[in-house]
Parts: structure tokens; C-alpha cells; sequence
């Protein structure tokens, strides 16, 4: 750990520092820099291809190629420059305008300094870099980990499709299910956020000051301005909004936001849920070599992983609903409130990321103890009350549930209790030979079956 990390605000920026690489580059200020220096160049690129805009000379493939290279090569050397001139600007963007311009100047491109950031506001240049290195941190980092947290759980729900163990609603012994049916509801629900991802586009906009290309149409009145505005936001991978204020709404921004925070709150669920399983001695945890359980306690292997997991998406979810309301809303034409919020969407989602990585590493050091759920079962007769009133309801017994919860409700109950229930209700043969038959282990419906519409689905 430098001494910079060691003393860093920010776990995420120290003690987590190596699983965020991929989103160091896209979300720090490094990255949101070299963003809007994309924005900058893509922008006298589309205007030198522009026949409407005859002083924009036409860039020869060499020239872009150059253009685009100030951006593939950004480093530390160019952000360093871009800080410097906003310490002298007191204006970010700005600083990016004016290093841009430094760099054209010793190029044959000298001539086109005055159409960088041309028409432009701040926020044309902002809201295309947000929205770019967004989409990107969210496709190429944090949805791989996501879709292999999913396909983990598919995987373990299929390996465990038929293993019988006691539920618990309200903490107490319910009706038995299948470890595979229960873990196939998280990967379910994770799966439908995760197709509403593929629905969900971020907008972004380029229209002037205040969104009415009032600067465009007095340089270039007879230049299709819309068509020109739809062309550049659409080269960037965004959904073109034609009607804005001086920002981009952040509305689509918003949308994603909720979409992590719920999957975040299936997570937070999901880890919540291992954590009490692995109490209940229903998993076992491998211990990993050298690892110190407790501090005072050496028998100890903490399901610490599980916890990470619900801490972090807990805090992504409190940083990334904060920012879902807070962005949707602005001052009159614009105030500055959004730029600083922005500045915190990697921390929202780094720390989803460190959710999910912790809690797919959790699950690969479990082993099922199928000795736990047996023992569970075996001890749980009691739960076939609810079989036995449901059959009796069909054949037309005398207050079916009453005389189960009489039987049943807050005392022990034995195979051999229930058998003699059982015996005694003048059930037809068919139906009283299917209960007396009728264990706990077997009690599960259909719950191995409705795994397989993971498959299907």
C-alpha cells in the first residue's frame, strides 16, 4: 500500500484499490479528464466533416489519427498539464479547451485552435464524457461481475435442484423447499434486472448554453443543427435528447442508478440469507490457510466475505439513490449542485463492485452439509401439518386446520404422532397411504422443477 492509499478517505481507494482497476481509469478524474478530451476532439473531427461548416477544413486521416491519439495515449504527463491550467482557469473544462489548443499548436492543425469547444458549453462536453465513461464502467466492469455472480448461483441451484432442507419463514420451521429452488430465486430475480440493463441507454445532449443552439445557428444559420447534434451524441454510444436545459437531464442516469440499487438490494438480501445458512450449519466454510477467524478465538471461520458483501452494496445503494434523486433536479436553467454530486458515481458503484466480488468469492468456499439438513428434516414433522389439512380440506373433514393446529402448533410431533392422526380420519385409501408416505424431505413439490425454468428461461 503507498503512503497516498494509506492515507486515502476511501476504502475504495485503499483497501479495495486492486479490484477497481478497470474502474480507476473510467471513473477517477484521470478518467473523466481524458473523457471530455475525447468529447473535444470527436467534436473538431464532426465539424471538419462537416461541408456546411467550409472553415473547418477538412482533417486528412493522419490529423484524426493524431487527434485520437492525444487520446488512446492519455497519461499522467497530459493530466498533470490539464490540472495546471485549471489551477489558472479556476474551470475545469476549460482547462481541457486550453490543453487541446497547446497540443494543435505545434501540429499543421494550428489554424482550427479557435473551433476547439466551438458552440460549445461545459456541460455539451460533461454530460458526452459522463455518459461514455459510464456506459463503459458499467458494460465492461461491473456487468461481467454481475453476470458471473448470476451464473454462479444458476450453476449451484442446478447442482442443488434436488437437495431437500427446512424453510423458515418468520425465523421459524416452514414448509420444506429445495436448497437449489432457493437459490434460484436470487439468480432469477438478478437475471430480470439484468435484461432490463440491455433496455436501458444513456442520453446525452449537445445543443448550447441553454439548449437552443442559440451560438450554432448565428455562426451557421443555414447548417442542419439538430441533425448534426443527433449524428455527434449518437457516435458516442448515447441516445439523443434534443431538449434540454443547459445539462442533460440525468434522468436516464437516474434509471441505471435504480437498476444497480436493486440489484444491489437482492444482494444485500442474497448475503443476508448465506450468512444465516452458513449459522445454521446448512454450508460450511473452507478455511483458507493463515487466515485468523478471530483474534482470540482460533476454531473461528467468519463468514466475513457474505458481510463484506452486504456492507458494500448497502453503500453503493445509499451513494447511487442519492445521486437518482438528487441529478433529476436543477435550478431554472441550470445550477452546479450536479457537477459535484457526479463526482461520486464511481464511489456508488466501486462499491458495488466490491460487493459482488466479495460475495461470488464467498460462495466458492461452501460446502453443502447435507448432514444439517437431514438432521433439520428429521426433526421436523410438524411442518406436514400443512399436507395434511389441504388433504383433508379436499375430502371434506370437519374443520381440517383447526384440528392440525391442535395436533401441531407449539408441541413436538412425531412420525408416529402424525401417522396416528392420520390413520384415524376415514381418509380414502389412496390419499391416506400419499401422507402416511409423506416425510419432510419429501414434502417438496415442485421445487426441483421450477429450478429448471432458469434453464428454459
Amino acid at each position: 500500500m503507498t503512503r497516498s492509499q494509506a492515507r486515502a478517505l476511501s476504502p475504495l481507494d485503499a483497501r479495495y484499490s486492486q479490484r477497481l482497476a478497470g474502474l480507476q481509469d473510467l471513473l477517477s478524474e484521470w478518467g473523466l479528464m481524458r473523457a471530455r478530451l475525447r468529447v473535444e476532439v470527436e467534436w473538431l473531427i464532426a465539424m471538419s466533416e462537416r461541408s456546411e461548416l467550409p472553415e473547418v477544413r477538412a482533417l486528412t486521416s493522419a490529423e484524426a489519427g493524431l487527434l485520437r491519439s492525444w487520446v488512446e495515449d492519455f497519461d499522467d504527463e497530459a493530466f498533470a498539464d490539464i490540472k495546471r491550467l485549471e489551477r489558472v482557469t479556476g474551470h475545469d473544462v476549460k482547462a481541457v479547451e486550453y490543453h487541446l489548443r497547446q497540443r494543435l499548436a505545434a501540429t499543421s492543425m494550428a489554424g482550427l485552435s479557435n473551433f476547439v469547444h466551438f458552440a460549445c458549453t461545459s456541460e455539451d462536453i460533461n454530460n458526452l464524457a459522463y455518459g461514455t465513461i459510464l456506459r463503459t464502467a458499467i458494460e465492461d466492469v461491473w456487468l461481467a461481475r454481475a453476470r458471473r455472480l448470476t451464473t454462479d448461483v444458476e450453476a449451484l441451484a442446478s447442482r442443488h435442484r434436488e437437495v431437500p432442507m427446512l424453510a423458515r419463514t418468520h425465523g421459524q420451521p416452514a414448509t420444506p423447499t429445495t436448497l437449489g429452488k432457493e437459490l434460484a430465486v436470487f439468480a432469477y430475480r438478478w437475471r430480470r434486472q439484468l435484461s432490463q440493463l440491455d433496455g436501458t441507454r444513456l442520453l446525452g445532449k449537445f445543443n448550447g448554453a441553454v439548449g437552443t443552439f442559440g451560438a450554432h445557428v448565428v455562426a451557421y444559420p443555414e447548417a442542419p443543427w439538430l441533425e448534426i447534434s443527433r449524428s455527434f451524441v449518437e457516435r458516442f454510444g448515447l441516445a439523443w435528447n434534443p431538449l434540454t436545459t443547459q445539462i442533460e437531464p440525468h434522468d436516464s442516469m437516474a434509471e441505471l442508478f435504480h437498476l444497480v440499487c436493486r440489484f444491489n438490494a437482492i444482494l444485500l438480501g442474497f448475503s443476508q440469507d448465506m450468512w444465516t445458512y452458513i449459522s445454521l450449519g446448512c454450508f460450511r466454510q473452507r478455511p483458507v490457510a493463515g487466515h485468523a477467524g478471530s483474534s482470540t478465538m482460533p476454531h473461528k471461520v467468519n463468514p466475513i466475505l457474505f458481510e463484506n458483501g452486504e456492507a458494500n452494496a448497502g453503500m453503493s445503494t445509499a451513494v447511487l439513490q442519492h445521486l437518482a434523486g438528487k441529478l433529476a433536479v436543477s435550478r431554472l436553467q441550470r445550477d452546479l449542485s450536479d457537477s459535484s454530486a457526479l463526482r461520486n458515481v464511481g464511489v456508488g458503484i466501486g462499491h458495488s463492485v466490491v460487493a459482488i466480488e466479495s460475495v461470488t468469492a464467498g460462495l466458492g468456499a461452501l460446502d453443502v452439509d447435507r448432514e444439517v439438513l437431514d438432521r433439520d428434516l428429521g426433526e421436523a414433522w410438524e411442518v406436514l401439518g400443512e399436507a395434511v389439512q389441504t388433504v383433508m380440506r379436499r375430502h371434506g373433514c370437519e374443520d381440517p386446520y383447526e384440528r392440525v393446529r391442535e395436533l401441531t402448533r407449539g408441541r413436538a410431533v412425531t412420525r408416529e404422532t402424525l401417522s396416528t392422526f392420520v390413520a384415524q380420519l376415514g381418509l380414502p385409501e389412496e390419499a391416506s397411504a400419499r401422507l402416511l408416505a409423506l416425510t419432510p424431505a419429501t414434502y417438496t413439490g415442485l421445487a426441483a422443477q421450477l429450478v429448471d425454468l432458469l434453464r428454459d428461461g
